[in-house]
């Protein structure tokens, strides 16, 4: 989706700037998933997953750059990509098309800058505009940094999936399930 850039002030002074993640990101895009994947355990993919080309990723992020209804979103801090988020509808069957689900992950040297309260903030509001009604999330139980930023943007748990996920360990993790209602301006 097509949107428009905003910038903010992050809490140590720098400029951030929320943009919309388009094609000729697809190299910075790549080594993020990586580099995210290795920093916490906490995202759905493991560093060696990642094994998209340049050419592949062009091509997805083209495709999505164009969908007026998935919202990609990334942060640029001094000219650097400091993460992703995205927000994708659940399915287009008419009972879950008022859903959509939010994802997002920063390189580690961004957390607790105030990037993840405004990428939040503002796909959330852009996912209204779209015309979403509720936006649902997962979130490992052990990752308790994050689900205070999901309450801090109004989201609200709302269940628990039993051993979710299976790490490399051979450890089980459950996800905690969780929503925020979107409001619509009439």
């Amino acid at each position: 989706m097509k949107f428009e850039e905003r910038e903010f002030t992050l809490k140590d002074g720098r400029k951030c700037i929320l943009k919309p993640t388009a094609p000729e990101y697809a190299a910075e895009m790549i080594e993020y998933l990586k580099n995210t994947a290795a920093e916490t355990p906490f995202l759905l993919r493991n560093p060696d997953e990642v094994s998209f080309t340049v050419e592949g990723e062009k091509d997805i992020l083209g495709r999505l750059y164009e969908d007026p209804y998935c919202i990609m979103m990334m942060p640029i801090v001094e000219g650097k990509v400091a993460g992703n988020g995205s927000i994708n509808g659940i399915g287009d069957k008419r009972k879950i098309r008022h859903r959509c689900s939010l994802a997002i992950a920063l390189y580690k040297e961004y957390w607790g800058l105030g990037i993840g309260t405004a990428m939040i903030n503002y796909m959330t509001e852009l996912a209204a505009q779209i015309g979403w009604h509720q936006v649902d999330l997962e979130v490992v139980a052990e990752n308790s940094q994050a689900q205070a930023l999901y309450k801090k943007c109004g989201f609200i748990e709302s269940g628990r999936r039993h051993n979710a996920l299976r790490f490399d360990d051979g450890t089980y993790h459950d996800e905690i399930l969780m929503y925020k209602e979107l409001e619509h301006k009439v």
